[in-house]
């Protein structure tokens, strides 16, 4: 069995640095970090986690907390999770899943993951006594990483003037968030860029909603437009009122969606979208909060992550 003793003298440290690096990587150098993590990859060598735990008071459990009702017909929030737990076995963590926020202080945990926030939230946050990072941009400072949701849109409305429709445009998500406001940021950044002027409407993240706003508006609504939608779910309602009104995608009229988790590959036809890296996300949330915990809740900062363009059945 390796020991303590065989890393410490492979890396040519003291087991005492060995320690450190295992225990409290923040008082240790990036160097001799590097030093002790290659010669534990060289002997296999694997802390014993539990004891670990036991020397810095710590439970080894993460809490994953969303403030948002899970959709269960698309599993987004499953490919976050999964990529959440990852990288949470990387360092032995275990996860413990919280839908119900009261919920949160039942039970030991090292720190939470937060998802679905919204501005009335914000307020209970700095009561938290333990490290917590957020998936979502926000504009209060709290750690985060996100899709960079402004080059997204961006994207996707030069993808539609390239296509070479006359008309773009935004159907957004109604609410007053910040991933909602770089959205149409990127939108209207590029079309005032092709000197355009900008048409947006907001409905609710429900298919239904944006097919009632196709049906309310199709008679105004001229060809060669393609609409940018804020979400896959408002895509697929432009969609299927579009066909009810025997109009033509994506000859006539296209759609882009944004997600692209598992809705743009149902729909028919098949949707261009967004893609959002979900489950690479969820891993960086892992390592952004574990590190955030053994940095004894130093600030991380943000990442944002570049969405990708999918081109399918919806634009020509």
């Amino acid at each position: 069995m390796v020991t303590l003793s065989d890393v410490a003298k492979e890396a040519n440290v003291s087991k005492m640095t060995v320690s450190r690096v295992i225990n409290h990587p923040e008082q240790v150098t990036e160097e001799l970090r590097g030093l002790v993590q290659q010669a534990m990859e060289t002997l296999d060598y694997h802390p014993n986690s539990v004891a670990q735990a036991l020397v810095n008071n710590r439970s080894n459990v993460v809490k994953f907390i969303t403030l948002e009702d899970i959709d269960t017909t698309e599993p987004y929030y499953m490919n976050l999770l999964f990529g959440f737990a990852q990288g949470l076995t990387k360092k032995q963590y275990a996860l413990q899943l919280v839908t119900d926020p009261k919920q949160i202080g039942q039970g030991r945990a090292d720190g939470y993951l937060i998802t679905g926030a919204r501005n009335e939230d914000y307020e209970w946050f700095d009561k938290l006594k333990k490290p917590f990072v957020l998936f979502g941009e926000n504009h209060r400072g709290y750690d985060f990483v996100d899709t960079d949701n402004q080059s997204g849109e961006r994207i996707a409305t030069e993808y539609a003037l390239s296509r070479l429709y006359k008309r773009i445009i935004f159907v957004g998500i109604d609410v007053k968030e910040p991933f909602e406001y770089s959205r149409e940021a990127g939108y209207i950044n590029t079309l005032q860029k092709h000197q355009m002027i900008p048409q947006i409407y907001r409905v609710g993240n429900h298919s239904h909603e944006a097919q009632k706003l196709i049906k309310d508006n199709f008679k105004e609504l001229k060809k060669d437009t393609c609409f940018i939608c804020a979400s896959d779910r408002i895509a697929v309602g432009v969609i299927r009122q579009l066909q009810k009104e025997g109009a033509r995608i994506p000859d006539d009229f296209g759609v882009i969606g944004f997600d692209g988790v598992f809705l743009d590959q149902v729909s028919n036809p098949k949707l261009t979208t967004v893609k959002q890296s979900i489950f690479k996300m969820g891993d960086l949330l892992a390592n952004m909060l574990l590190q955030k915990i053994a940095q004894s809740g130093s600030p991380q900062g943000e990442i944002m992550i570049e969405p990708t363009l999918v081109r399918r059945e919806t634009t020509r």
